[in-house]
């Protein structure tokens, strides 16, 4: 009989993806790097040689999830049509995937306490935050939102609010739409 248990670069996949449905599950509290080992078939010392520390798996975490949103930011349009379908997209995968989201809130309460954690998680969030203020500043240029709109603390609102929204996956998609709309007013297009 063959064993089938991950290896290499399939085991460190293995490992994040466990650790990642443990945190969605019982939370960041609950995370336990021996029933980690054990969902992919390996001993709990040999975690070790993939993640040196347990701070070290939760960091994959982080980049396996931040990861989904990827292309969640539009690269064609008008910055008004890459806000919109940017916030229907995410408004749809909080709805479809809300363990993905209690999971990144779960990282985020922890990292209030641990400066190494939020400092990974600002490194994941700077990409989504330079793509966001570009959007508003190329937006403010095409007079898309109102003229005393901030790019900067635009993105930032955005982020705050899907972070939010994301608690309610249930009216999410509405609060992210509202958002929309409420951008959109006072602008000339």
């Amino acid at each position: 009989m063959a064993d089938e248990r991950p290896r290499g670069a399939e085991r460190k996949a293995a490992l994040v993806i466990a650790a990642y449905e443990q945190i969605a599950a019982k939370g960041l509290g609950g995370l336990r790097l021996r029933e980690v080992a054990n969902a992919v078939g390996i001993d709990h010392s040999t975690i070790h040689h993939h993640f040196p520390t347990k701070r070290d798996l939760v960091s994959a975490v982080v980049d396996h999830a931040t990861r989904q949103f990827w292309n969640a930011t539009p690269t064609m349009g008008t910055s008004r049509e890459k806000l919109h379908a940017h916030l229907a997209t995410l408004g749809r995968m909080i709805a479809e995937h809300p363990d993905l989201h209690v999971v990144l809130r779960e990282i985020d309460l922890a990292a209030l306490r641990d400066p190494e954690l939020a400092e990974a998680i600002a490194a994941n969030e700077r990409g989504w935050q330079v793509s966001l203020t570009s959007v508003f500043t190329d937006g403010a240029a095409e007079h898309a939102w109102p003229d005393d709109v901030d790019p900067v603390i635009a993105a930032k609102l955005v982020i705050a609010l899907v972070k939010g929204a994301s608690l309610g996956p249930d009216h999410a998609a509405a609060v992210l739409s509202q958002l929309d709309t409420l951008l959109s007013r006072g602008s000339s297009t």
